[in-house]
């Protein structure tokens, strides 16, 4: 049994005014909408990394979630709650554990920007992978289930549950590929000799294609609540990413915390901690479900998420250089994207 553990990411906080919703607008609202809802309503908002301003709606009966886009310009498809409320939706016709989602409000003259309500679910969210508040049986037990619960999701045909047009279907490695090594070409600040090979091999050395599934697309620890009294998922957050896909590029993708986290990329503390290594948890999966992959083409898909994370650090690097992103850790991100570029090379080449 995992104890809560709190952090500087996890709580809420009183709302910020560029954040403000006003419950006296919003109670009335929501009555209407959403069975048995009646307030007095208090709305705090939750800490945490979220692009999204998620609220904690409190009522006397029952606590609920809010996602809204966050006010401003924005581009055009960032921000997309109302594919958040549609894959939730879909997925409560399932037992993939996500909440259950109540109403979907386009309206922006109500809080200033769409927003969706759905159901408040009670647990912990973990923030360190290696999960060092835990017991060896906590971190085994949180890691296996994570496993099931990500298996389960690649399991489902979107087709059957009404997501048939929830992104293209097919195709998705080259895909990203193509707008991976664009957005990477767009924010270049210097020559990286393992991101140009990788760019030239990927395209020509493409996994096969595997059945289109919902993918979550960037499925973590982060992004998941444990239920502390059984340490099973409770539910998966933060669907922003989703689409249709590859299932394997996103357990890859999601593989990605035993490189970023040095305790998990070091077998013997794996070991100790009890969680398991990569090799054992790549087999968790593929006994989970219902994909074999050969280790050569196991390899590739590494190399591909590594790419696509050295893209996203080095998209970092090109804003500081345009002056739209803070400057500090410029040279941090530019590293990272020099080391993941050159690990997944290595992994294309064994």
């Amino acid at each position: 049994m995992i104890k809560k553990f709190e952090s500087q990411f996890n709580g809420t906080k009183k709302m910020s005014e560029k954040h403000f919703i006003d419950p006296k607008i919003l109670t009335p609202f929501l009555e209407k909408k959403i069975p048995d809802f009646s307030g007095p309503l208090e709305i705090e908002e939750f800490i945490g990394g979220q692009s999204n301003p998620t609220y904690f709606l409190k009522t006397k009966n029952r606590s609920y979630v809010l996602r809204r886009k966050p006010p401003g310009v924005l581009l055009k498809s960032a921000h997309a709650v109302d594919r958040e409320f549609k894959v939730i939706s879909a997925l409560n016709k399932t037992d993939v554990p996500v909440p259950k989602a109540f109403i979907h409000c386009e309206d922006e003259s109500l809080i200033g920007t769409e927003f969706f309500v759905m159901e408040y679910i009670d647990g912990t969210v973990i923030w360190e992978s290696h999960i060092p508040h835990g017991t060896n049986e906590d971190r085994y037990e949180i890691y296996s289930s994570m496993n099931e619960t990500i298996a389960n999701l690649h399991s489902l045909d979107p087709f059957k549950i009404g997501l048939e047009d929830f992104g293209k279907p097919g195709n998705y490695v080259a895909r990203q590929l193509s707008i991976w090594t664009k957005q990477y070409r767009d924010s270049e600040t210097a020559e990286i000799s393992s991101m140009n090979n990788l760019i030239d091999w990927l395209p020509e050395n493409l996994p096969s294609e595997k059945p289109t599934r919902l993918v979550h697309g960037d499925f973590s620890l982060t992004n998941v609540i444990v239920n502390p009294e059984t340490n099973k998922i409770s539910s998966i957050l933060d669907w922003e990413l989703s689409t249709l896909g590859d299932p394997i590029a996103d357990f890859s993708y999601h593989c990605l915390q035993y490189f970023i986290n040095p305790i998990l990329g070091d077998i013997n503390q794996c070991n100790e901690l009890n969680i398991p290594n990569l090799d054992a948890y790549r087999d968790m999966y593929m006994e989970n479900s219902e994909f074999e992959i050969s280790e050569s083409e196991w390899n590739t898909y590494m190399g591909f998420s590594m790419f696509k994370l050295a893209a996203i650090a080095q998209g970092i690097t090109g804003r500081v250089r345009d002056g739209t992103a803070a400057g500090k850790d410029a040279d941090k991100f530019f590293e990272q994207t020099v080391s993941l570029a050159d690990l997944g090379w290595l992994f294309v080449q064994k």
